[in-house]
């Protein structure tokens, strides 16, 4: 399953945000009964903190590493190794699905990546898994925080 999280924001002019919210919106990657990769949308919401601060609860993490990927860079179909957290810190990764979509994610934004091999079965590149790109003239850096 992947989860790519966004904070839910509210335009008021061209580029600016009310940022007066309880919940983030979290698009998920996920791992289907079939075993084919989709999206969804899911609400998470800040139950925590104070009104000037509102937090998620927390959420547990076993270590983080980071990664440089350069300029054309493109994977192979593949599921992920362990959940974890993705964090975008310079650059566009394009994720695409066996079904032919595929969506960008850019500096700033995040996602759950448990889109995991289903129990008993053998990857199969033609069912299983996503790919992951780079795309523009900067090279990939991100944060992989296990979940």
């Amino acid at each position: 399953m992947v989860y790519i999280q966004r904070l839910v924001k509210t335009r008021i002019l061209p580029g600016h945000y009310d940022v007066a919210m309880s919940t983030f919106t979290r698009t998920v990657l996920f791992t289907d009964t079939d075993g084919r990769a989709r999206f969804r949308e899911e609400a998470v919401a800040l139950s925590e903190g104070t009104p000037q601060a509102m937090l998620s609860p927390l959420m547990a993490s076993g270590g983080y590493q980071l990664r440089h990927s350069p300029v054309g860079f493109r994977s192979q179909f593949h599921v992920s190794p362990h959940p974890q957290w993705v964090f975008i810190l310079q650059g566009h990764m394009e994720i695409g699905l066996q079904d032919g979509s595929s969506r960008v994610f850019s500096a700033g934004d995040h996602f759950y990546s448990a889109d995991l091999l289903p129990p008993g079965a053998t990857f199969d590149p033609g069912v299983h898994g996503h790919w992951s790109r780079q795309l523009g003239q900067e090279p990939l850096v991100t944060l992989f925080v296990r979940g």
